[in-house]
């Protein structure tokens, strides 16, 4: 074996640099082709929103909800929609579901609608737009009703839009009922005494803190938001009378005492028809339609990229933290199946 060194080792052992030196040309190359492949990703991902912004918008019908086969005939002309109501009713729900009854009343093809609650009901102002929505919508598409979990209060509310000559169907487990109205109020008086609080606002009427609670109702201020409550229960009960046609207003106004109902005493008490699913409330849809080939269709409102991107999908948790606190603090009438309402930051 030769243990005497080449001439190229000798050299390398000589000039140790020059053994880098290529090493060291190459990673200017590579740091700008690091940086030109990030600028291509950057340009392909700008080009890749621009094409999902362009595709929601030409696919969502005037700013409103998009359309998401659910079941029947995927190549059939005339359709079913289902308008979902769920969660507690108010905004910035309420202007989906507004949108979703608009589309349905504009679109020539949906012949039906199927309205599908799973509500504890909401705020009596909201319930109240979309129970109106709704009944302008019936003159021209039947509608169909099938309860969920729960159709209780408002849930139930905007349930009377199906009328008189609509069906209302309710699974076996569900809770519906619950007809009242309720304005959540928290007396903090006594403990406000035991720590020193002294509540003291400066207002211009005598009525303007009525439901200040860190103090006691008058006798008075009890009376007013009697009769605010009364004007919105009588409103309910009158809107049950006019559409349940097997019960006339004594019997409504037996039943609202704010008890839930299960669907077998829902039944029997007239406030619902049948008890069955969805797909169950499809097919009395299609026979009250005579509709044999049928594409049913949910509309839904997705949270887009360009939302999140934006800042706007933040709508979905109802106002920040400081707003949610006041709105808290402000007395809202509730066709709501608790006793408890809105809390500070949970909307």
């Amino acid at each position: 074996m030769d243990e005497h060194p080449s001439a190229e080792e000798k050299l390398m052992t000589k000039h140790p640099e020059s053994a880098t030196q290529p090493e060291k040309q190459d990673q200017p190359r590579r740091r700008w082709l690091m940086r030109g492949l990030i600028i291509v990703l950057l340009i392909s991902l700008f080009f890749n929103l621009g094409f999902y912004i362009w595709h929601q918008e030409y696919f969502t019908i005037g700013g409103g909800p998009t359309e998401q086969f659910e079941t029947g005939d995927q190549f059939a002309k005339e359709k079913i929609a289902i308008i979902s109501i769920t969660g507690t009713i108010m905004p910035p729900f309420t202007e989906r579901i507004l949108r979703s009854i608009k589309t349905a009343q504009e679109d020539a093809q949906v012949k039906a609608v199927l309205l599908e609650i799973d509500s504890p009901g909401g705020l009596v102002a909201d319930s109240h737009q979309i129970y109106h929505r709704l009944v302008q919508l019936r003159k021209t598409k039947p509608i169909v009703v099938t309860m969920k979990r729960m159709a209780a209060s408002g849930g139930y509310y905007v349930a009377m839009a199906a009328g008189e000559t609509g069906v209302i169907f309710a699974e076996p487990t569900t809770w519906t009922g619950s007809l009242g109205v309720i304005i959540p109020r928290f007396d903090l008086s006594g403990l406000a005494d035991k720590v020193g609080i002294v509540s003291d606002p400066l207002k211009t009427g005598e009525f303007k803190d009525a439901l200040n609670p860190f103090r006691n109702l008058s006798k008075q201020e009890r009376a007013i938001w009697d009769h605010i409550l009364d004007e919105s229960y009588q409103r309910f009960l009158n809107i049950i009378t006019d559409n349940r046609k097997n019960l006339d207003y004594a019997q409504v106004k037996k039943l609202a005492t704010g008890q839930i109902y299960p669907a077998t005493d829902a039944k029997e008490n007239g406030l619902i028809d049948e008890i069955g699913y969805q797909e169950d409330a499809l097919a009395r849809l299609q026979k009250i339609t005579g509709l044999n080939k049928v594409r049913v269709v949910r509309y839904t409102n997705p949270t887009s990229l360009a939302d999140i991107l934006l800042g706007s999908a933040e709508a979905t948790h109802a106002e920040n933290r400081k707003q949610a606190l006041l709105n808290s603090t402000v007395p809202r009438a509730m066709y709501f199946a608790s006793w408890m309402g809105e809390m500070p930051g949970w909307q």
